[in-house]
C-alpha cells in the first residue's frame, strides 16, 4: 500500500512540475507579417555587482521562463560584494553565464553588457552587445558611451522614473541625455523596470517623441520566482522584440530599428504598429453558423498568448451575453454572442485593448474580423 501511495504521489508531483513548467515558459506566436516575437530580458544582475545569486542561476531562470535572449548587465562602478568577490575583469559574469549556457545546451542567447552607474543628471545607462565591458569603466560618463559606440553596442536609459532620482516619479530627460540622443549615443529607454518603479507612461511618451526604442526589463537582483511569482502565474517584465528571424544579428537589428514592445504583468506598451502586431498575433475571432433565422451569432475570441486582455467594445455590433467590457484569458478562449445586422457575411468587432498602451494614457484600437460560416 505504501509503495502505491508513494508512486501516486511521485507521479502527481511530476505532473504538477511539468504543468508549472509549461505555464511558466512564455511563448508568443509569429506576427502576421512573418516577424518572430523574441522574449528578452536585457537588464539583470548577479553577485558580480549588487545581485543576490550566482550567474548560473540567471541562466537557468531564463531557460525556465522561456526567454530567448538574456543580457548580463552588471554595475561597473557599484560593487558592494568586491570584498568577497574581487574581480578586476568586468566581463567575468558574462563568461560564467555563457559557459553555463553552453554546457547545458540551452536554446538561449546570452549577451554581454554593463550598467554605467552615476548620479543625476547622468543616471544609470545600460550598454549591451559589448566585446569588453572594461572599456566602459571611465572617468567621464560620456567617455563610457563613446566606448560603447566604438564596440557597436546598443545603449538605453534605465528606470528614468526612479524615485531617488525624480521625487515625483515623472520620467524626464536631462540635458545630458538629450545631448546623448542628439549625438547618437543613446538608442533606447526603459518604460518598464520590474525592480524599481514598475512602468512609466511618461517614459513611453519620451520614447515616442525622441525615436527611442521601448524597453521592458526585470532589473532582477533576487530570485525571479520570489520577485515576480514565476512558475505560479507571474512572469518577469521583458522586452518583446519583433525580429526577422531568431539570429543574434536579426535581434540586434530589430532593437536598433525600435521594433519592440515592453511587457509588464498584463500591460503591453510601445509604438502603435508594434503593439498592434503583437496583439493581432495573439487574438483571433471565430464565428459559428447562424441558427434558424437568428442574427445573434455565437463566436469565440481565441487568445494564443500568455497575456490576459481587457477589451472594450467600440463597434456597432453589441453582445447578447455580456456588456461591452470583455476579459479574455491568457492561452484560452472567450465565448461571446454577437448581435449582427444580418447573421451573414463578415463579423467585425472594433475594440480598445485597455491594457495595450501606445502613448500617454492612450490605448490601442484594433479590429477582430471573421466570416460567419454558412450551414
Amino acid at each position: 500500500m505504501f509503495s502505491k501511495i508513494f508512486l501516486i504521489a511521485t507521479c502527481t508531483a511530476l505532473y504538477v512540475s511539468v504543468a508549472v513548467a509549461r505555464e511558466r515558459a512564455v511563448e508568443f506566436p509569429d506576427a502576421k507579417d512573418g516577424s518572430v516575437v523574441l522574449a528578452a530580458d536585457l537588464h539583470t544582475h548577479s553577485v558580480f555587482s549588487d545581485g543576490e545569486v550566482w550567474p548560473s542561476i540567471r541562466v537557468k531562470e531564463a531557460h525556465l521562463d522561456g526567454l530567448e535572449v538574456l543580457a548580463v548587465t552588471e554595475h561597473l562602478e557599484h560593487q558592494p560584494h568586491k570584498a568577497d568577490i574581487p574581480h578586476p575583469d568586468r566581463n567575468r559574469s558574462y563568461e560564467i553565464a555563457e559557459g553555463v549556457r553552453a554546457d547545458s545546451e540551452f536554446d538561449l542567447m546570452i549577451i554581454n553588457g554593463a550598467e554605467v552607474t552615476r548620479d543625476m543628471p547622468y543616471g544609470h545607462i545600460n550598454a549591451i552587445f559589448l566585446n569588453d565591458a572594461n572599456a566602459l569603466l571611465t572617468e567621464e560618463p560620456k567617455q563610457a558611451m563613446e566606448a560603447a559606440r566604438a564596440q557597436g553596442a546598443f545603449v538605453f536609459l534605465n528606470h528614468p522614473n526612479w524615485l531617488p532620482h525624480v521625487s515625483d516619479g515623472i520620467a524626464r530627460l536631462s540635458d545630458y541625455h538629450k545631448d546623448l540622443i542628439a549625438e547618437g549615443l543613446l538608442q533606447g529607454i526603459e518604460v518598464v523596470n520590474g525592480t524599481l518603479d514598475g512602468h512609466s507612461e511618461h517614459a513611453l511618451q519620451i520614447a515616442l517623441d525622441n525615436n527611442l526604442t521601448v524597453m521592458g526589463t526585470s532589473d532582477i537582483h533576487g530570485l525571479v520566482d520570489w520577485t515576480h511569482d514565476a512558475g505560479t502565474g507571474g512572469h518577469r517584465p521583458m522586452t518583446l522584440v519583433l525580429a526577422s528571424d531568431r539570429s543574434e544579428a536579426a535581434f540586434k537589428r530589430a532593437l536598433f530599428e525600435g521594433r519592440t514592445v515592453a511587457w509588464s504583468y498584463d500591460d503591453l506598451l510601445g509604438r502603435e504598429e508594434h503593439v498592434k502586431a503583437v496583439v493581432d498575433a495573439c487574438l483571433t475571432l471565430e464565428a459559428e453558423p447562424a441558427l434558424r433565422d437568428y442574427t445573434v451569432i455565437s463566436a469565440k475570441i481565441v487568445n494564443a498568448c500568455p497575456v490576459n486582455f481587457t477589451l472594450l467594445n467600440q463597434g456597432e455590433e453589441t453582445f447578447q451575453n455580456t456588456g461591452d467590457v470583455l476579459n479574455v484569458k491568457r492561452d484560452g478562449e472567450t465565448a461571446v454572442a454577437v448581435r449582427t445586422k444580418t447573421g451573414k457575411g463578415q463579423m467585425v468587432l472594433t475594440v480598445d485593448v485597455l491594457n495595450a498602451q501606445i502613448g500617454f494614457r492612450k490605448a490601442l484600437t484594433t479590429r477582430l474580423v471573421t466570416v460567419i460560416p454558412t450551414q
